[in-house]
């Protein structure tokens, strides 16, 4: 990649666009969220998703959970430079004072790595991702998990193959929010024990192709006591329409130590 190439946020601009989606993302329902299409120069985001490789290949972890299958990418000297390259940005001062303006949450630490589920994900026709809420606290680092970031690089993507992350309501009573994954289209929400989403349909996509995005997630040293709870996993969720969960849950719910539960779903919800 030469240096003409590089692209760099501009604080600026990024600065306009905090002070003019801030009030929209603090009163977003179901929970603060915000979408921001063309985050990137159009010749950025078709070169990072032109880095990405068949889910098939090496690099690619493989994660399945019943019809649940989803390839991550999380070792960046695997991926390409422009894909390395925008990480850096998406961690750098300039997109941080964006975040905060925008969220109104101080003291934003980028994730340092991905072994906290963050990098490129792909999945292919027929996969889908359960509704849940993600995993609150990063124990390594003893941070807590404040703001999510998706970007989505899947060009020509049509409604009818599918994938709409949903977001959904605190009680699961239904979902408020349905957003395509268009190409260079930025998700960006708050992420506390409620922040219900997924992507829970099957893909439609053609053999072939795969929904393409990008996951980055920052933290802070402490979170506002009223969202304060015990270090968990991902907590998955039933919809209304959703057959009903595994009848075993219950009774072992009833039977085990928490603590024996709780290790239990964790080691489940890594599979």
């Amino acid at each position: 990649m030469n240096a003409g190439d590089l692209f760099f946020f501009d604080r600026d601009e990024l600065d306009e666009r905090s002070r003019a989606l801030r009030a929209g993302y603090v009163t977003a329902r179901p929970y603060p969220h915000v979408v921001l299409d063309d985050l990137l120069p159009a010749r950025v985001a078709a070169a990072v998703e032109g880095e990405f490789s068949p889910p098939d290949a090496p690099a690619w972890l493989s994660y399945r959970r019943g019809i649940e299958r989803r390839f991550t990418l999380r070792d960046e000297s695997r991926m390409g430079p422009h894909t390395r390259h925008l990480f850096a940005e998406l961690r750098g001062s300039v997109f941080l004072r964006f975040l905060e303006a925008l969220t109104g949450i101080a003291g934003l630490i980028p994730s340092p790595h991905h072994e906290d589920g963050g990098g490129l994900y792909q999945s292919e026709p027929g996969c889908l991702l359960r509704v849940h809420a993600d995993f609150n606290r990063d124990e390594r680092l003893g941070l807590d998990r404040r703001v999510n970031l998706l970007l989505y690089l899947n060009e020509e993507w049509r409604d009818d193959y599918g994938g709409e992350l949903e977001l959904w309501s605190a009680d699961m009573a239904r979902c408020e929010q349905r957003i395509a994954p268009r190409f260079n289209r930025c998700v960006i929400f708050a992420t506390n024990d409620t922040t219900y989403h997924g992507h829970p349909e099957p893909l439609r996509c053609p053999p072939g192709r795969t929904r393409k995005s990008l996951a980055m997630y920052y933290f802070t040293n402490g979170r506002p006591a009223a969202e304060v709870s015990t270090a968990h996993a991902a907590t998955f969720q039933r919809r209304p329409q959703d057959p009903p969960l595994s009848r075993m849950r219950a009774p072992l719910r009833r039977w085990l130590p928490p603590v024996v539960f709780d290790l239990g779903r964790r080691l489940w919800a890594r599979r």
